[in-house]
C-alpha cells in the first residue's frame, strides 16, 4: 500500500486499488481502542436515471434510500443484528451523491467487517420483504413531509431547480416508492455496488495490508463498467422566485438560496467548497456585520444560520431561520452580499474568520467519522481532502468577494417560506 503522510496535519493514510477497482484507504490510529469502518458506493438520491448494459433507466424516486434500507437483509436473517451481536455499532445513511454503510467498535473487528463487506455486496431481495419495506419506508415519509423544516428545504430545492434530480427528495414519495420492485433494486446494485464504483475507509487501530487482503478475499474479484448517469439538463433560471406553505408552526420560518455556479470534479471542487464555506462564515456568521445588526433589529434569532453545499451538477448557498419579517430578511442578506461585494472584505475580519474555518476543518480530524466520509467524499470527486491547508493558502478575500459578486445575485435568488396556518 502506498502511504501519503501530511505534515501540516500529522497524519498518515494508506491507499491501494485493488484489481477489482476497490479504493482502500486506512488512516491508522494506534493510540485509540475503537476502529471506524466505512463501505461506500458513489449511488445517491439523484442518480435516478442511468444507462446499465446499453440501456437508459428511469427508476423511481428514493430508489437509493429505499435499496440502503433492505441491503441489511440476508439469508440468514439480518446483518444489523450480527453487527449488533459481536459488539459492534452500526448504521447507514443515504444522501444525494453517495450511501454509506458502518460500524464502529472495539472488539472482534475482522470478524465485522467481513460481514459488512458481505453483506452490502450481495443483495438479497424478495418481493414479499420488498412490498413490506413499502409500508414501512411510506410511514417515514409521511411523518418527513409534516415537518416543517423539511418542507421549507424541500421547497426552497424546488425553487432553485427546474430540472437537476436535485429537486428531489431523498426518500422519494409515497406514490414513487411504490413502483420499486424486487428487479429494480437487483438492477441498482448490479450497476451500483460493484467494487470499482465503491470505497472501503477504516480509521484505528488496524493493520493498512490486513484490511486491503481481507477486501481482497470478501469481496467480488472484479469491478463493473462505469455507469453513465443523467442528472438533467439544468439551466441557469432559477424554477420560482418564491414558495409560500401554511402549516401548524408557531412562528414564520424562511430559506432565502441562491443558484452557485457548480465546480467540476478535482483539486477545484475542495477549493470551491472551501471557498463557499468561508463566504457562507464572512456573509452570515455570528460575528458578522449583517448577523448582528438584524439579530439587534429583531429580524432574525438565534436560530438563523446558512450553509454552502454542493451536489453533482450544482451548488447553492443558502440561509434563513425564524423570522416575522422573510422578505427583509432575504433583502438585507442580498444588500451585505451586494456590499462586500464592491467595497471588499475588511482584512481582520477576513483573518479571523479564516482561521476560524481552518480551526474547524482541523478539529474534524478528531472525529474517526468525519475523516472516512471526508476521505470517501473526496475519492468521488477526485481531489484530495487532506490537502486542505494548501487550498486555504491559495485563497484570498478577494476571491471570497469575487465569489459573492458571482453567485449571489438577485436572478439567482429564492424565497422560501412557511407561515403559520389561519384559524
Amino acid at each position: 500500500m502506498k502511504q501519503t503522510f501530511y505534515e501540516r496535519i500529522g497524519e498518515s493514510v494508506y491507499r491501494e486499488v485493488l484489481p477489482n477497482g476497490l479504493q482502500v484507504c486506512v488512516v491508522p490510529k494506534p493510540e485509540h481502542a475503537k476502529k471506524y469502518a466505512f463501505f461506500a458506493t458513489r449511488y445517491g438520491g439523484m442518480d435516478t436515471r442511468f444507462c446499465l448494459d446499453g440501456k437508459w433507466l428511469d427508476t423511481p424516486a428514493g430508489i437509493a434510500h429505499y435499496l440502503e434500507h433492505k441491503m441489511f437483509d440476508t439469508k440468514e436473517g439480518n446483518a444489523l443484528q450480527e453487527l449488533a451481536k459481536n459488539g459492534a455499532e452500526p448504521n447507514a445513511f443515504t444522501s444525494n451523491a453517495m450511501t454509506g454503510y458502518y460500524f464502529d467498535s472495539t472488539e472482534h473487528f475482522e470478524e465485522n467487517l467481513e460481514i459488512l463487506l458481505s453483506f452490502v455486496s450481495i443483495p438479497y431481495f424478495t418481493e414479499e420483504s420488498v412490498a413490506k419495506e413499502q409500508g414501512i419506508i411510506g410511514q417515514e415519509i409521511r411523518m418527513i413531509e409534516d415537518n416543517p423544516d423539511w418542507q421549507l428545504y424541500t421547497r426552497m430545492m424546488q425553487a432553485l431547480y427546474q430540472k437537476s434530480t436535485a429537486r428531489t427528495s431523498i426518500a422519494g414519495t409515497v406514490e414513487s416508492i411504490s413502483h420499486i420492485t424486487a428487479e429494480t433494486l437487483y438492477d441498482c446494485h448490479k450497476a451500483f455496488y460493484t467494487p470499482s464504483n465503491m470505497i472501503l475507509t477504516v480509521v484505528g487501530n488496524v493493520d493498512p495490508v490486513h484490511v486491503a487482503d481481507l477486501a481482497r478475499r470478501i469481496l467480488p474479484r472484479e469491478g463493473g463498467p462505469a455507469i453513465p448517469r443523467d442528472y438533467g439538463q439544468e439551466p441557469a433560471q432559477v424554477a420560482a422566485k418564491e414558495t409560500r406553505m401554511a402549516m401548524e408552526v408557531s412562528a414564520p420560518q424562511f430559506l432565502t438560496a441562491y443558484k452557485c455556479a457548480p465546480a467540476a470534479d478535482g483539486e477545484d471542487y475542495l477549493r470551491t467548497a472551501v471557498l463557499g464555506d468561508m463566504a457562507c462564515d464572512i456573509l452570515l456568521g455570528d460575528s458578522s456585520h449583517l448577523y448582528q445588526r438584524l439579530y439587534e433589529e429583531g429580524v432574525i434569532n438565534t436560530s438563523f444560520g446558512g450553509a454552502f453545499e454542493m451536489m453533482p451538477g450544482v451548488a447553492y448557498l443558502y440561509a434563513g431561520g425564524d423570522s416575522k419579517d422573510a422578505r427583509r430578511a432575504a433583502a438585507e442578506i442580498q444588500r451585505e452580499a451586494e456590499r462586500l461585494a464592491a467595497e471588499g472584505i475588511d482584512e481582520d475580519y477576513y483573518q479571523r474568520v479564516r482561521r476560524a474555518s481552518f480551526g474547524s476543518n482541523l478539529r474534524g480530524l478528531n472525529s474517526f467519522e468525519n475523516i472516512a466520509v471526508t476521505l470517501t467524499e473526496g475519492y468521488f470527486h477526485g481531489y484530495d481532502p487532506f490537502r486542505f491547508p494548501q487550498v486555504f493558502d491559495s485563497i484570498t478575500k478577494e476571491d471570497v468577494a469575487a465569489f459573492l459578486r458571482r453567485n449571489l445575485t438577485a436572478e439567482r435568488a429564492v424565497l422560501s417560506e412557511i407561515v403559520p396556518r389561519e384559524n
